[in-house]
């Protein structure tokens, strides 16, 4: 079953299945966006819309993601916000190179197949100066977590990756720096990070 058809199939559920967990970290991670200014935003794999209470009114806002099912829930919670929706992959972005003032990657790199093509292709589309913000579930370099990675063996054909090392997805993507990393939920396994191109 190919990720699209899957989030296809989950999206009516979607919200009630992340909704609540991550009201909270979804606020602050977003509260590092210039809450002046007219910038340029990208919110790769935005799914039912759920970052879009949290962000400042200010600025353009570009919401891509994978599947029309998903985008057709964004539409009603896009109020008085400047939004255009995309269709389309976040390891192949549809954008020019350096286009975006920042770009929020919430709960997908652990979710596409390739981490490191979703997080080169973010550097490619940012302006030298801007943020990636980052909210997500990840291993630990070098931990073992046989059950997630076990786990993993089904859910990444599904829904999810379960054994995403961020550290070796960065390593990857020179041209980004790590600004700020700090524990969000499930004792750390969820990660709020900053990063900055140079």
């Amino acid at each position: 079953m190919s990720l699209r058809h899957s989030y296809t199939v989950i999206a009516p559920i979607y919200d009630a299945l992340l909704a609540a967990a991550g009201t909270g970290v979804r606020a602050a991670s977003l509260a590092q966006l210039p809450q002046q200014g007219d910038l340029n935003i990208l919110i790769s794999g935005i799914g039912s819309g759920l970052d879009l209470p949290y962000l400042p009114s200010c600025h353009r806002y570009i919401g891509l993601d994978l599947t029309a099912a998903m985008l057709s829930r964004v539409k009603p919670r896009i109020g008085n916000l400047d939004v255009d929706l995309v269709q389309g992959d976040s390891m192949s972005l549809p954008f020019a190179d350096v286009y975006f003032d920042h770009v929020v990657l919430h709960l997908i790199l652990a979710i596409v197949p390739d981490a490191t093509a979703c997080l080169r292709e973010t550097a490619r589309v940012l302006k030298p100066g801007g943020s990636v913000l980052i909210l997500d579930k990840f291993l630990k370099p070098g931990e073992t977590a046989w059950l997630r990675r076990t786990l993993n063996l089904l859910s990444q054909h599904l829904v999810t990756r379960l054994d995403v090392v961020f550290e070796e997805v960065l390593a990857s993507v020179p041209q980004l720096k790590l600004e700020a990393d700090v524990p969000a939920l499930a004792s750390g396994w969820f990660r709020s990070i900053r990063l900055i191109k140079d």
